[in-house]
């Protein structure tokens, strides 16, 4: 059982620590320990099975539309990613999908938009995915390519894009597109494209090696009504960042998890393992080393939860969760791979579950923002931060 004493941290209240308390008994009761080779068929089990415990209400603004509450909560959203990453990558996965492929929706979408797709999201009835990087415009979205034209009551959609979570088996995707209203960044918009759109096909699947729905979307003369775009032309980028910004601190949520139950796994092996005349924990190396990943779990953890608790006040947390989000993955990257150490062989024995916590932490420190481009958003605050103090 992993240490749950940071919920007495001043950053909750009661309902947040009830909350996280109900949905570990949930968690043990309802996620499966093993997985098959049928991600696809998994996966929509667990996004039936979250809306049927009322866990992805959590993930949708807005309570006339399925959600739990008018906005977001991010304290919420972390806790739910934290604690089902530490039981399942996969459970992890399909409630922070939901949540990121509707988060356009429930930021900016009209009120027919919000009626279309928000509540079958919150209740487990549709799939939402995210559409924002291209082959030549990932962490630079101001870069993207895949075009947009006005054509009427319509637009015609042409490009293509690529590393997309729930390409496959979204029922719907919030795709960003150049409208070409101004230069650069200012240049884009967002449309919902549902999927078997005429002109919309996922033109490839992508392998990877923690397995979770994923593909290359290709658009030809996709015409999409303009009443499906989210927020006003020309916006996309400002849509697109705003929903990161929500979701963001929650990927370090989710490492804080995978770390957790890494740590769980680490202690269990170092006082079972038997080695001369001993166990592994008798030995000092192996103490400082689960000192050094307990502290790396709370550092991590102490930055996440200050940064999802500055938003919910409201605050401007663009370095926080930076800072967050860096420091999480990666320590949770060293405390993984000191665990599987410990474990000696055994740790790369496919499906344990440290070597699967191996393998589902690698994307964790690329996806949303990889470890140097949060780094170069640290320094940017840093130097904005001081010249506005000298220019007061």
């Amino acid at each position: 059982m992993a240490d749950t004493s940071y919920l007495d941290w001043p950053f909750f209240e009661p309902r947040h620590r009830e909350l996280a308390r109900a949905l570990e008994l949930w968690a043990a009761q309802h996620l499966p320990r093993t997985y098959g080779h049928d991600v696809d068929a998994e996966c929509r089990a667990l996004v039936e099975s979250l809306g049927a415990g009322g866990w992805l209400r959590h993930a949708v603004a807005g309570s006339a539309d399925g959600g739990a509450g008018e906005a977001i909560d991010t304290r919420v959203v972390c806790l739910i990613r934290e604690t089902l990453a530490r039981h399942s990558g996969l459970a992890d996965f399909a409630f922070a999908m939901q949540g990121l492929g509707s988060g356009a929706i429930s930021l900016h979408g009209t009120p027919e938009q919000r009626s279309k797709y928000l509540r079958r999201v919150a209740t487990g009835r549709a799939i939402g995915a995210f559409a924002l990087s291209e082959p030549d415009a990932g962490s630079d979205v101001a870069a993207i390519a895949c075009a947009g034209r006005a054509d009427g009551s319509h637009y015609v959609l042409n490009g293509e894009k690529t590393w997309i979570s729930n390409g496959g088996i979204a029922d719907f995707y919030v795709v960003f597109v150049r409208t070409a209203e101004a230069p650069g960044a200012r240049g884009i918009s967002a449309f919902i494209v549902d999927a078997g759109t005429p002109g919309f096909e996922v033109a490839e699947r992508i392998q990877v090696i923690a397995p979770h729905p994923l593909a290359r979307l290709r658009f030809t003369d996709c015409r999409v009504a303009a009443d499906q775009r989210v927020g006003a032309a020309g916006e996309g980028f400002k849509v697109a960042m705003r929903t990161l910004d929500v979701f963001r601190t929650s990927v370090a949520a989710a490492a804080l998890g995978l770390a957790r139950r890494a740590l769980d796994e680490a202690l269990q092996r170092a006082q079972t393992r038997r080695m001369f005349n001993g166990v592994l924990a008798d030995f000092q190396i192996t103490q400082a080393k689960l000192a050094q990943m307990a502290t790396a779990i709370d550092s991590a953890a102490l930055l996440t939860y200050r940064a999802a608790w500055q938003r919910d006040q409201g605050q401007r947390v663009t370095r926080e969760a930076a800072m967050a989000k860096m420091t999480a993955t990666e320590n949770a990257q060293q405390v993984i791979d000191a665990a599987l150490q410990m474990h000696g062989g055994l740790g790369v024995v496919c499906e344990q579950p440290v070597e699967r916590l191996y393998r589902e932490i690698r994307a964790l420190r690329i996806y949303e923002g990889a470890t140097e481009v949060q780094q170069l958003i640290i320094a940017r605050e840093l130097l904005r931060a001081q010249r506005s103090t000298r220019t007061d």
